[in-house]
């Protein structure tokens, strides 16, 4: 059996490569701009399901009543002389408080995202003090460090990869949160301080440590999630230590089980104070 040869065809440098390219800016001219406007503009929609800051009125709960307090599967309720009490920082988020309740007293706002605070105490909403105090930004010193450019560790101690998804879908292009020179980065000795997901297992007690250790001075810690500021559904597990701030201190806490990326990107810009501090109470449900 013969073969005929065939003379090599001509080829011409970047020939092959401009009908790929054009289809490339083609498709990027159809999708046009993919990043959302916030904070400068209005914030992407929300889904329906979505369960942002609780709020109550105003009618107090019948004598001895605990039916939301009894429902909560964190143990994020207390009900004292008939007013309810949150505490997002343990709250999971789900309904089963607002089924549970007669009085239909407690509900889930389906707008209002904002949750972050600088500190624990200030993640406690009650009946008769509604009003969220939201995070402020960095004192003078630290917002001129890290207020252009802000380089972080993510540290996953022990969480289910909820938080850690929502986390990772501020790079991407719809988010892009390295805009605002937020960064996460391969080593804590590159990083300015640590986000940290999970309810800190007492395998990750040690290298939680150890890496915040190797994070240069003066650095930050965030605790993102309801596990990473109290255990989560973890909550008094002997396994876990309850939350972060049990071995590190803690400089922002964004709420959620898991909390939406719109809620992480405000508590992050606060932070940063690319948000302006306010103190308005969170919108009706």
């Amino acid at each position: 059996m013969t073969f005929e040869a065939h003379p090599p065809r001509a080829h011409q440098p970047g020939a092959d490569k401009e009908p790929a390219m054009l289809k490339v800016i083609l498709a990027r001219l159809q999708q046009r701009h993919r990043t959302i406007p916030f904070p400068d503009g209005p914030p992407p929609p929300l889904p329906d399901r979505l369960r942002g800051c609780p709020t109550f009125t105003t009618t107090p709960c019948p004598d001895g009543c605990q039916a939301c307090a009894n429902a909560c599967p964190a143990g994020a309720i207390t009900a004292t002389n008939n007013h309810p009490r949150i505490d997002l920082g343990k709250c999971l988020f789900c309904p089963e408080c607002a089924r549970a309740c007669p009085q239909q007293t407690i509900a889930f706002s389906a707008t209002d995202y904002r949750l972050a605070t600088r500190h624990r105490e200030e993640l406690v909403l009650a009946q008769e003090r509604q009003t969220l105090e939201l995070a402020t930004e960095l004192d003078a010193k630290l917002k001129k460090l890290f207020g252009r450019s802000l380089k972080l560790r993510q540290v996953s101690a022990g969480g289910c990869n909820a938080c850690e998804a929502d986390v990772n879908v501020l790079n991407t292009v719809g988010w892009d949160l390295g805009r605002f020179g937020i960064q996460f980065v391969a080593s804590p000795r590159h990083a300015d301080g640590l986000l940290v997901t999970g309810p800190v297992t007492r395998n990750m007690e040690l290298a939680l440590k150890k890496t915040y250790a190797a994070v240069p001075e003066p650095k930050l810690v965030i605790a993102v999630g309801a596990c990473a500021i109290a255990g989560g559904p973890y909550i008094g597990h002997d396994q876990v230590l309850g939350g972060v701030g049990a071995i590190l201190p803690v400089d922002l806490y964004i709420p959620g089980c898991p909390p939406h990326p719109l809620t992480i990107l405000d508590g992050l810009l606060r932070l940063i104070g690319r948000i302006a501090a306010d103190r308005r109470p969170p919108p009706g449900p």
